[in-house]
């Protein structure tokens, strides 16, 4: 069953973030997806049939950004904001999976609070956004500040996933476009611009925990020297494990039939 719910933070400069928790399991698996044109909210259903295989062990939850966006918000910002929800639901010991900017919220969370991450994985993001890592995002912005909603779903669609799955998508993303709103437009463009200047690689060493980095090869968006960086710098822990897709796109984690049980294989793998 999945709970869908709405929590305000306590106390001064308090503000609501939404989130929806399904599963059973006494592990608490935190899940915090990439940058997104509509709410990751809207996607419940789906996020919770494709973690089936993790619900007997896993209670997760999946995190929205906050509601109440200031003009500029920084990945530091998005990660502090995360993790004083996490807290105040008494959330501890989590394996915590971060996917593209939600990786970044995820290893910042890591960095800052060592000792609340018990496991991490991390899935086509990167700890340096270099100016060849800005194409993408870019482009996305540009056409949100055109209220371009049709153009800027193809474009999303068109650069996270593969020829072959976009396609498949096509329709949907048209159809998805039409209910885009001038607050989702302005969420986006905050959103996304919070990425620019995010650089974290020269302090990856000072993750402990097991860190198992997912890559793709062919990835239009972040590329896979971005993984390839990460794993330099996090190659000397003992519990770091690297694994490379081909194939696939920038989602993989969407799109690869194995991922799931790729990551619920390394955090159960105790």
């Amino acid at each position: 069953m999945i709970k869908i719910e709405t929590y305000r933070t306590n106390g001064f400069n308090g503000f609501s973030m939404d989130y929806f928790s399904f599963g059973n399991g006494k592990k608490t698996l935190v899940v915090i997806p990439g940058l997104s044109i509509k709410s990751v909210m809207d996607n419940a259903e789906a996020i919770a049939d494709a973690y089936k295989l993790m619900q007997d062990d896993f209670t997760i939850y999946v995190f929205d950004r906050r509601r109440e966006l200031p003009r500029s918000y920084s990945i530091s910002e998005m990660a502090k904001d995360t993790y004083r929800v996490m807290k105040e639901l008494r959330l501890n010991d989590i394996y915590l999976f971060g996917v593209s900017q939600g990786g970044m919220i995820a290893m910042s969370i890591a960095i800052e609070h060592p000792g609340f991450v018990k496991k991490l994985v991390l899935g086509s993001t990167s700890s340096h956004i270099t100016n060849n890592q800005l194409t993408a995002l870019n482009k996305w912005i540009d056409l949100a500040k055109k209220r371009d909603a049709e153009a800027l779903c193809l474009c999303f669609g068109e650069l996270i996933y593969p020829p072959e799955v976009f396609e498949q998508y096509r329709d949907y993303l048209l159809d998805m476009s039409k209910t885009v709103t001038d607050e989702d437009i302005d969420r986006f463009i905050i959103l996304a611009s919070g990425t620019k200047g995010f650089h974290l690689t020269e302090i990856l060493k000072v993750i402990r925990c097991p860190v198992l980095a997912i890559g793709v090869y062919e990835d239009p968006v972040l590329d896979s020297d971005a993984t390839m960086e990460m794993a330099e710098q996090m190659d000397w822990n003992g519990n770091f494990k690297l694994y490379m897709y081909t194939g696939f796109g920038h989602a993989a984690y969407d799109t690869a039939p194995d991922y799931c049980k790729r990551v619920y294989d390394f955090f159960m793998n105790d």
